[in-house]
């Protein structure tokens, strides 16, 4: 009996123990698999954060990239409008200065100041000299913004009110933008010249009305002055996409530096001169305002923006010297001026809706 209990235990543990062992790695086989699934589970979630991530970075660029190319047009425009303001206030500040200088010494003086002014900036910033091949284009706006416009107009308003030299140069954007067309080979539609013509015709027809229809020795100077600053701006904006807006204004004055230091001490012994308040704020706006400032972040605005839609934005100029022709020099405004105002301001709207 015994020996039969023995051998019946034995093989109770002999078939007992496989049934364990199996059990043991059943379970562990278990733990396994569950392990398993956990780490695909995670990897899964990773590479969907990953994924999510990588969709953000690649949309974010593209969010970025449309704010980059809308802000500067946005910014371009406002630097644009900013040298208009400045410009409108060229020929009010003009007549305060001739109240203490005579014209040609007020140009030369008001320009040697400038150039001063600018080349302070340009040895502050130790900025290199341009290339020689700028040295043409830079001589152009010189010769047309530096020292042509402003001596044509200076004798023009001795002749001229401030605001029929304004209306006259409210053909500056119709000039500009033709200059543009021929030397940068952009061609702006059909409706941006649609607009800018109606926009001149609106000037011109304020101009004969005020005139009278008779063209006058001022007048002349006018439209040479047109055609002079229209090749400057021109020039200038495209130097301005080469190098900085405030360069370019900037060594064009201290191109002119050794001439019109020369005319200053020539023409203050020649002219009288009678200093008074108005004298003085008039050279100075002319010499720090219109002929650095305002020139300094026209030029950028017309980078940015190109050079037939900044243009546009000069028609409104000749309406905010009419305001400051009244408001600071006390000069009746013309009946017509509201009329004209409402016409310029629609062509400005049409043509910086425009496509080139």
């Amino acid at each position: 009996m015994r020996a039969q209990d023995s051998a019946t235990a034995a093989r109770t543990i002999a078939v007992t123990a496989p049934e364990e062992s199996t059990s043991g790695r059943t379970a562990a086989d278990r733990t396994i698999g569950d392990r398993t699934a956990a780490a695909d589970r995670t990897i899964a979630d990773r590479t969907a954060a990953a994924d999510r991530s990588t969709s953000e970075q690649k949309a974010s660029p593209q969010k970025a990239s449309g704010r980059k190319a809308s802000d500067p047009g946005i910014r371009g425009t406002l630097l644009a409008l900013l040298g208009v303001v400045s410009f409108s206030l060229t020929f009010p500040s003009t007549v305060w200065g001739l109240e203490s200088f005579g014209p040609w010494s007020l140009v030369a003086v008001r320009s040697t100041l400038a150039a001063l002014i600018a080349g302070a900036f340009l040895l502050a910033g130790r900025v290199p000299l341009p290339e020689r091949r700028h040295w043409a284009g830079l001589a152009v706006v010189a010769g047309g913004v530096v020292i042509g416009f402003p001596l044509l107009t200076t004798l023009a308003l001795q002749t001229s009110t401030t605001s029929h030299a304004a209306v006259v140069v409210g053909l500056l954007p119709l000039t500009t933008a033709t200059l543009a067309a021929i030397r940068t080979g952009r061609r702006p539609s059909r409706t941006f010249w649609f607009a800018a013509v109606a926009g001149a015709l609106v000037v011109i027809a304020f101009t004969v009305q005020q005139s009278g229809g008779a063209v006058s020795t001022g007048d002349l100077y006018l439209f040479g002055a047109l055609l002079v600053c229209a090749a400057g701006y021109t020039e200038g904006g495209r130097l301005a996409s080469l190098m900085p807006g405030w360069q370019v204004i900037g060594w064009a004055l201290v191109l002119c530096l050794p001439l019109m230091a020369v005319a200053s001490v020539v023409t203050l012994s020649i002219e009288p001169v009678d200093l008074n308040a108005h004298g003085v704020i008039g050279l100075v706006w002319v010499a720090a305002g219109s002929t650095f400032f305002g020139l300094y972040v026209w030029y950028r605005g017309m980078a940015e923006i190109g050079i037939p839609k900044a243009s546009q934005l000069q028609l409104a100029q000749p309406l905010l010297t009419l305001f400051w022709s009244v408001f600071l020099l006390g000069e009746t405004l013309p009946p017509a001026a509201p009329l004209a105002a409402v016409g310029v301001l629609v062509c400005i709207a049409v043509t910086q809706r425009a496509k080139n």
